[in-house]
This record gives C-alpha cells, sequence and structure tokens, in this order.
C-alpha cells in the first residue's frame, strides 16, 4: 500500500505533530509525503530527510500558502489517484482538511487512531477515552487521522526521500485567508513540551493562576496548561487548555494543580509518564491516574515546592 502525509509545517519547518504520522503511516505501508505551501522549498528538502520517507510530493502555489481546506482537498484528492490511504496528524489544520478529503472520496474517516492493527484495521478512543474500538475499513481508500501522542515520533535523519513537484489544483475560490492571530511565548509549545505545569479552577482567579503556575513552570523549564474549567473562568488563555476538547499531550511530567480530574481532562493528559496532582481533595478523580498525589492546600504547597527548585 502507499500512503499519503499530509506535512505539517510553518512555511520554514517541518513540525513534530509529522513525524508521529509518518511512523504510523510506516506501519500501513510505504510512506509518501505531501508538502503544500508557498516558497516551500526548504521544508521538501528537510521533509526528504525523515527515516522511512520514500518520496516527497511538493505543491507549491500560493493558493496553498495557508493550507485553506477548500484548496488542499482537490489536491490530495487528486493525488489520491495513486495512494491507498491518506495519513493526517490529528492538528486543529489537518482536521480541517482530513474530512473534506474523505467527502470527496465518499469514503468513511477514520479519526484519531492509537494503533495499526493491519492494513485496514485500526483502534481509536471513543466514549472519551474511556473505551477502545477497533475499527476495520472496506473503503478502497482510507481517510486517518493520527493521535500524535500514541506513535514515537520517526527520526528527522537518515532518510533519503526523492521530492517531486506535482501541479497545483489551484484555487477553488471558495474561501480566503482573513488572517491569523497566533500567540507568542517563551514557554514550550503544549503538544511537544516534555515538562508541563496545569493549573485548574481551584486557584480561583486569573491573577493567582499567573502567580502560582508560571513561576512553578518557569523553574521546570515547562509549557503551561489549564483544564477547560479554569479557561472558562478566564484564568487562563484558550490555548493552554488541555483535554477532550484542548490539547492531547503525553509529556515526560505533568503536574496538575488545583485540577479535580474530570473524565474530558484526563482524556488529554493520561497517557503522561509522569503524572504529580495537587489537590486538596484527597477523592479527587486525578489521585486515580496519578502516580505522585499531594493532598494539601495549593496555596501553601505550590510556593514551598516553586522555592525548593
Amino acid at each position: 500500500m502507499k500512503t499519503l502525509v499530509w506535512v505539517e509545517h510553518d512555511g520554514k519547518t517541518v513540525k513534530d505533530a509529522t513525524l508521529s504520522a509518518v511512523t504510523a503511516a510506516g506501519q500501513i505501508g510505504e510512506v509518501h509525503l505531501l508538502v503544500a505551501g508557498h516558497g516551500v522549498d526548504a521544508v521538501a528538502a528537510e521533509a526528504a530527510k525523515i527515516a522511512g520517507v520514500g518520496k516527497v510530493h511538493v505543491a507549491d502555489d500560493a493558493a496553498y500558502d495557508h493550507a485553506l481546506a477548500e484548496n488542499v482537498a482537490p489536491l490530495v484528492v487528486a493525488l489520491m489517484a495513486d495512494h491507498d490511504a491518506f495519513v493526517a496528524p490529528a492538528t486543529t489544520t489537518a482536521k480541517n482538511i482530513a474530512p473534506r478529503v474523505a467527502a470527496m472520496l465518499d469514503v468513511m474517516q477514520i479519526s484519531e487512531i492509537l494503533s495499526v492493527e493491519s492494513a485496514d484495521t485500526f483502534t481509536r478512543p471513543i466514549y472519551a477515552g474511556n473505551a477502545i474500538a477497533t475499527v476495520q475499513s472496506s473503503d478502497a481508500k482510507k481517510v486517518i487521522t493520527v493521535r500524535g501522542t500514541a506513535f514515537a515520533k520517526a527520526a528527522t535523519e537518515g532518510g533519503a526521500g526523492t521530492i517531486e513537484a506535482v501541479a497545483s489544483t489551484g484555487d477553488a475560490g471558495l474561501s480566503t485567508f482573513a488572517g491569523a492571530e497566533i500567540a507568542k511565548s517563551e514557554r514550550p509549545e503544549l503538544t511537544s513540551a516534555k515538562i508541563i505545569v496545569s493549573g485548574g479552577r481551584a486557584l480561583a482567579s486569573s491573577e493567582q493562576f499567573h502567580a502560582l503556575i508560571d513561576p512553578l513552570a518557569d523553574k521546570l523549564g515547562a509549557g503551561v496548561g489549564a483544564s477547560r474549567a479554569a479557561v472558562d473562568a478566564g484564568y487562563a488563555p484558550n490555548d493552554y487548555q488541555v483535554g477532550q476538547t484542548g490539547k492531547i499531550v503525553a509529556p515526560e511530567v505533568y503536574v496538575a494543580v488545583g485540577i479535580s480530574g474530570a473524565i474530558q481532562h484526563l482524556a488529554g493528559m493520561k497517557d503522561s509518564k509522569v503524572i504529580v496532582a495537587i489537590n486538596k481533595d484527597e477523592d479527587a478523580p486525578i489521585f486515580q491516574v496519578a502516580d505522585i498525589g499531594l493532598v494539601g492546600d495549593l496555596f501553601k504547597i505550590v510556593p514551598e515546592l516553586t522555592s525548593k527548585l
């Protein structure tokens, strides 16, 4: 089987989410990559070095500059004539493109796979990760998104893929890029951070959230996350949200401060290697998944912990 993997990039470099998708695709069949954008020669050269990649298809056109699904999907569909599966990381951009591709191909999308059992059989989470479904697809063409935390990242060196230019399908004229407001932070991006410190509603205000969580994260060189309750209350911005409706993370260490551990939050972080929970309620669900639990007043524990690091 030949797989076509969507390459996430920022116009200059390949994003980490792509590497997990490459690993998953390699378990299905031969790996070909698709780099779409404008002026993406450097991205294509970097992508060709990823271990296990056989070919890199490059579609260089201003129409693909901002990865608008309305323009990218027809390109993918055209390339699927020579491929058996379209594989994309489960990112915001790819989640916009993949369903449109599936609809145009008239096939079922298989979302956020956790493992590849065979070329047509996969596992994926349902019920907020409380059950794992095994899905077998009889579709001739597969459209698959990959949960990045479930697969190891492919090596960024060692590959020798050939680079091949492909014809553009042009601008569909259905949408235009209006602008983007991108949050900038000195801290590691949540989905790639090795350590994450997350705060919950128990922090009681935005001021206290940042006064307690930020210094601890700075000491640990960590990314900062938040529960949905904390985000909804205005303590932290939306891009901090970890959980079923936020970001799915699996860092080396996840520190949950004042987070009770609702099922939706656990779905986004329970694959973390080591989970540290700080909560005054000893019956909080977070302690059921925590490797290290600290029962007590976070307003005393967190400053003390920060001062001793």
